[in-house]
């Protein structure tokens, strides 16, 4: 028998062909894109507020840690109860915090201070709802498609990068921070539509037999340590999170003081990031198979490595956004290629915890290293941390490209996993 194509093209439009996936991914889109301007939005009020690398470090720090603190809690939620529910209530809280960041903009109240505990509130809901969202998504396509639906994500989420910083530059440059704000908040209402127009059996709570949060909180954990694959998985994505990431936070710092830009110079820059990263997810979202799925995350571990140091090796604009383009390659092979193992490797009903794990380092984990990096510049400058960070990241990809024949086997035994057929009773259920 001849073996299945690398690549299949038909694959995305057979994706979309799953009506609820479709419907949640166009209003995930629209939210996306108001996403990215309310996140280029904040950076640039941060900076313009107090030109300080520790704050710029510590807004970051506030949209995107939480997730360490409570996400493994919402893995717990995503596990017990409805996640199109729990999807709802954090997308009205989002809309009311867009809101009211706007109005105290408008009103002239805001300050420093107000911005960083806006964004925690937002961080928080964020790391509360993402392992449901993380989740619903193979109850929105057939099983077999569960691998394009992830990568068919980061295409849609890098897209709206792309698009978001554009829009968010010619509102600020045009108008205000505070419309990019404003554009934010309207943009919930597309989401919040797509998800009450989705056709779902209702998800009945799980009572966890018993069980505790905190107990079942720790059930997550063990499974994703105890399982070498999943464990090996993780910490790459640990790495390149804490490593080489926080660049992405730090850019209106570097827009600034590096590449002597304004807010359409950090707009560029983001959204060569976007473009790299797009790229990256229609690349993976036609890959017919999950299997090289551990190569290719190893393989751009160099590549975001090697990129970092590029960018920082120079102080020409354009120079910058192309290494940025392949920053954001990488990052979202990592990214999705990870995610995809995960999605697939992992049983249902643990698998919004050990997703909730892989939030928390996508999310969090470039958190801690923008806090750690943003405070470091405000004493030796932007360049020197992302150096280290760089060289570390580069020297520790190319260790695991070399680790010992166990840990590389537990590597393609959750490939396998992966690509293996799904079991009868998951095969036959459909929601599209």
């Amino acid at each position: 028998m001849a073996a299945p194509p690398l690549y299949d093209l038909s694959g995305i439009a057979r994706v979309f062909s799953n009506r609820n996936y479709a419907i949640y991914s166009a209003g995930a889109w629209v939210s996306l894109v108001g996403l990215w301007v309310q996140r280029l939005g904040v950076g640039w009020l941060a900076w313009e507020l107090t030109h300080s690398g520790f704050w710029l470090g510590a807004v970051a720090f506030a949209d995107l840690f939480p997730v360490l603190v409570v996400g493994l809690f919402g893995g717990v939620l995503a596990d017990r109860f409805d996640r199109r529910r729990i999807l709802l209530v954090s997308q009205y809280l989002q809309l009311g915090q867009a809101t009211a960041l706007w109005l105290m903009f408008a009103t002239g109240v805001i300050t420093i201070e107000w911005l960083f505990a806006l964004t925690l509130f937002t961080g928080v809901v964020v790391a509360l709802g993402q392992p449901a969202r993380l989740s619903l998504v193979p109850q929105l396509v057939r099983s077999g498609d569960v691998g394009g639906a992830v990568a068919i994500h980061a295409v849609n989420f890098n897209l709206a990068r792309f698009v978001g910083p554009a829009v968010a530059g010619y509102l600020i440059s045009v108008y205000d921070v505070g419309l990019a704000f404003l554009f934010n908040a309207v943009t919930y209402v597309a989401f919040i539509a797509a998800l009450l127009a989705l056709r779902l059996p209702a998800q009945r709570a799980a009572a966890g037999n018993g069980e505790g949060v905190l107990r079942q909180v720790g059930q997550g954990i063990a499974y994703a340590v105890g399982h070498p694959g999943v464990a090996a998985v993780l910490l790459l994505m640990a790495a390149t999170s804490f490593l080489v990431r926080p660049v992405f936070e730090l850019l209106p710092g570097f827009a600034d003081h590096v590449f002597a830009s304004d807010a359409a110079g950090l707009a560029t820059l983001t959204s060569a990031v976007g473009l790299g990263a797009l790229s990256g997810g229609l690349w993976l979202a036609q890959r017919a198979t999950a299997l090289g799925s551990a190569a290719i995350s190893v393989a751009n571990s160099v590549l975001l490595a090697v990129a970092g140091l590029v960018f920082i090796a120079t102080d020409i604009l354009w120079v910058g956004a192309g290494a940025l383009a392949f920053a954001g390659f990488a990052a979202v092979a990592i990214s999705v290629s990870t995610q995809t193992l995960v999605q697939t490797g992992v049983p249902s009903h643990v698998r919004g915890r050990v997703l909730s794990i892989w939030g928390m380092l996508l999310r969090g984990v470039p958190a801690a290293g923008a806090l750690a990096m943003g405070s470091a510049s405000d004493f030796v400058g932007l360049k020197a941390p992302l150096l280290l960070g760089a060289l570390a990241c580069l020297a520790g990809a190319l260790a695991l490209a070399r680790w010992a024949r166990t840990e590389m086997r537990a590597l393609e035994t959750l490939e396998e996993s992966a690509a293996a057929p799904p079991p009868p009773a998951e095969a036959a259920a459909t929601t599209g």
